[in-house]
């Protein structure tokens, strides 16, 4: 499996943990504000606040938490006033990097992010060195062992997914990031459960680790997913699964 699809669904395994750090609540706020800054606060009128609110309820945000989110995003609250920064990178083996932040002091930002960089064997790059290694899809990840194959295959095709690709555990439903929802929506009205589902940055080619690439590579995701300024990390390294499961 490719390295970006396991820490994906790696990430969703640890989800309990990492709320309560709260960090996930910290992220999935600062999302929900910016997406109504940008767009309104209707999250019928803007796809990206509805995405960021169903992700909170996912998370089982309390409802008043969303709300005021919303409230700071459109200005009807005082709150934090969050930018929007990407940073590109390599990793151990060089191994491509995009990194999504939202954060009110891009100076500290970029400093932590390039502690990070030093202490797990990457370094920061310059802009656009590897954005272009990776496609903006939605991506809808089912377990083996929880999915009828044939009925999720049929309502891949009859929704309009891009490809459905078989792995040693899971299927990974890859979609054109404008018909995301519908698909989705196919899924969640049958019941059909995933445990994984997003528009994310899927890599065109991946480079394969082991030893000790491959553990300075899931330091350095750790360090990064760890840092509260940070909303996503896209990766496209490929380590076996033994080695990427050993770090839950």
């Amino acid at each position: 499996m490719s390295g970006h699809s396991k820490w994906s669904s790696i990430k969703h395994k640890k989800g309990a943990a990492d709320a309560r750090r709260g960090r996930i609540f910290t992220r999935l706020i600062k999302e929900i504000t910016v997406a109504a800054r940008l767009g309104g606060g209707d999250p019928d009128g803007n796809p990206r606040l509805r995405t960021a609110i169903q992700a909170a309820k996912a998370e089982n945000m309390p409802k008043d938490n969303i709300e005021r989110a919303v409230k700071k995003g459109t200005g009807e609250l005082d709150g934090t006033s969050y930018e929007e920064v990407n940073y590109e990178g390599y990793g151990p083996g060089g191994v491509a990097l995009l990194i999504d932040c939202l954060t009110d002091n891009k100076n500290r930002t970029v400093a932590d992010i390039k502690h990070i960089f030093d202490r797990y064997g990457g370094n920061l790059g310059e802009p656009g060195c590897v954005a272009w290694m990776f496609e903006k899809k939605g991506m809808i990840i089912f377990d083996k062992d929880k999915v009828d194959e044939e009925k999720l295959l049929d309502l891949a095709l009859e929704t309009g997914a891009e490809d459905v690709k078989e792995e040693e555990e899971e299927f990974e439903v890859i979609i054109a990031p404008a018909d995301f929802e519908k698909v989705k929506k196919a899924f969640d009205d049958i019941g059909m459960t995933y445990s994984v589902a997003e528009v994310t940055m899927i890599p065109q080619n991946t480079i394969k680790l082991e030893g000790k690439r491959a553990e300075q590579m899931l330091n350095l995701m750790e360090g990064l997913e760890d840092n509260d300024d940070i909303s996503h990390v896209y990766a496209n390294f490929d380590i076996p699964d033994d080695v990427m499961e050993a770090i839950n």
